[in-house]
This record gives structure tokens, sequence and C-alpha cells, in this order.
């Protein structure tokens, strides 16, 4: 079914119209919800398909469920086209590993794009001259409006946007604006304006069970006022990773593309780096940090990062 220019593609049994809010629930509480239910103590990561456990520093890499070197993982990394660096938002070890990849990547091919959840696309010329060194971080976290859009403490961000600035390495805002999932999830497709079709992306899968249902778990754990329709909530998600997908798509450039975002938006492939997939068939790697004291699985992505 088609509206306007938008496709939506649906699984015959989902209905078509059925974001602060939607990073707290997908990026954050992901790690209760799906990881592991209760709290663990212990200084290490459980691997449920291993039944064995692995300490802070270790990069577990899912084909083998084999510890590899950081060497290692980046003498894989330089042989794809996109990278995919998940967080939790506020573990500043996620932003350490993944200023380290980046810095990595830099020094071996010097052409990389950098793009990040945290940013929509409407503040691309902000970034491109914070990118060419014309902004400080004073007027760069106003002209972003960076703690009325993303909130999280800027200095978890800080090391990994300053040296994108001293390299001057190509920054890309890979999401839409926050507000059209969160009106997609109380209202529905319908709910929107013309104004706010505008940036919806081409195509919208609902098709995927899996996803569904992984969205479907943490929908249960929580309560928010005005999101009870789940089909809504399930059609903004989809809309939130197939723009990101899309802006992805749109801007690698034949070079090689570091995707930081949630958690929640890697985990199994299929949020992001699936949609980019159907798009465009180019080799990728997902990296999940997993910080000490959870739980995960090996099918969580390419490679499982442990960290504090």
């Amino acid at each position: 079914m088609t509206k306007g220019k938008h496709a939506i593609i649906e699984n015959d049994r989902t209905n078509l119209f059925g974001r602060q809010c939607f990073i707290v629930l997908l990026c954050t509480s992901i790690s209760m919800a799906i990881l592991g239910g209760c709290a663990i103590t212990s200084k290490k990561v459980f691997i449920k398909d291993l039944s064995r456990s692995f300490g802070k520093g270790s990069i577990i890499y899912s084909q083998t469920g084999k510890s590899v070197s950081f060497e290692e993982l980046m003498a894989d990394l330089n042989n794809v086209n996109v990278v995919y660096m998940g967080e939790r938002h506020n573990n500043p070890a996620h932003h350490k590993i993944q200023l380290q990849v980046i810095k990595e990547l830099f020094y071996t091919h010097q052409n990389i794009t950098v793009g990040m959840e945290m940013f929509d696309h409407t503040y691309q010329n902000v970034l491109d001259q914070w990118s060419a060194g014309k902004l400080d971080q004073k007027a760069f976290l106003e002209k972003v409006h960076w703690y009325a859009n993303w909130k999280f403490d800027f200095e978890l961000y800080s090391e990994i946007l300053d040296f994108i600035k001293a390299k001057k390495i190509r920054l890309v805002g890979l999401n839409i604006p926050s507000h059209i999932p969160a009106r997609v999830s109380i209202g529905g497709l319908e709910s929107l304006s013309d104004d706010d079709r505008k940036h919806l992306p081409e195509e919208i899968d609902t098709s995927n069970t899996a996803h569904r249902a992984y969205v479907k778990e943490v929908f249960k754990q929580h309560h928010i006022m005005g999101r009870k329709n789940f089909e809504y909530f399930y059609t903004a998600q989809c809309i939130w990773e197939e723009a990101m997908a899309e802006s992805i798509t749109q801007n690698i450039e034949n070079n090689i593309m570091i995707v930081l975002v949630g958690n929640g938006h890697i985990q199994q492939k299929f949020g992001i780096p699936d949609r980019v997939f159907r798009r465009i068939q180019t080799p990728s790697r997902t990296i999940f940090p997993a910080s000490v004291g959870s739980r995960a699985e090996l099918s969580f992505a390419d490679y499982i990062w442990i960290t504090q």
C-alpha cells in the first residue's frame, strides 16, 4: 500500500496505522527488559549461547564465539563500508570505544564519515560548519539545540565531536525531527501534517516479525500516557529506523561510514542494518557494547565488546 510517496511494506496481520521517550524505552531500558531481566553484579558479561562469561575489554566475534584482539577487529572493519557502533547513551565507556574505532579507521583511511543518531537531518548545515572548524562549542550547542533535542550530557560525546572537528571529518545527522515518531506513536500516520510527511522515509517496512516481537516486549514493560496503541508505537519505531537507514544510504559516498546509535537500533540487525542492506547491498559490521554485569547473546551483533 502506498500513502503519497511513502510506501508501507506490511505484514498481513499488521495494521497500517498503528523521541525522547523512544530513546529511553529502546536504548536505555532495553538492557533490563531484553538483555537479562534482573540486575547482575558480576564484573563480567554472561553470553547465553556459550554459557560462559567474559571480562572487561574482551571482544567476542559472534561467528566463532571466541575473543579477538583489537587489531583483528580492525582488520575486519577495514573491509566493510558501514560500521555500526551501538551504545547505551549515558555510558562513558561506550563512547570511549566508539572514539577508539573512529580514530583507527581515520588514521587508516582518512576519508571517513561519521553518522550520528543524536542529530536530525535539518541540522546538517550546522554539522557541516562544525566539521569545517567554523563553530566553537558554545555556538555549536546553541545551533543544534543539543539540550532541547538530545538532552544527554554533551561531555559524553565531546571527545568524539572534538576529534571530528580537529580532523575535519564529515559528520552526518541521521535522524528525523523527534516530534514525528512521537506524533505517530500517539495518533498514527494519519495524524501527521503535510509538513511532517516531508521528513518521512520513502519506504516503511513493518513486516519483520522478529523485530515486531522485540519491540512489543519493550512496549509491554512500560506504560506511557497517551501511548497505548502498539500498532502506532511500532509504526513510529519503524519510521524512525527507516529514516536513519535512508540517511546512511544517501551519505556513504564510497567511503567508510561509522554509525553511532543506541544498541536497540542494531541488535540482531533488524533495526537499522537490515534496512540499509535492503536499499544497498553493502558489507557492514555491527559492534554491540555490553557493560559488565549484563547478559548478551551472540545473535546481538557481529562483535560484542565488553566494557565498564
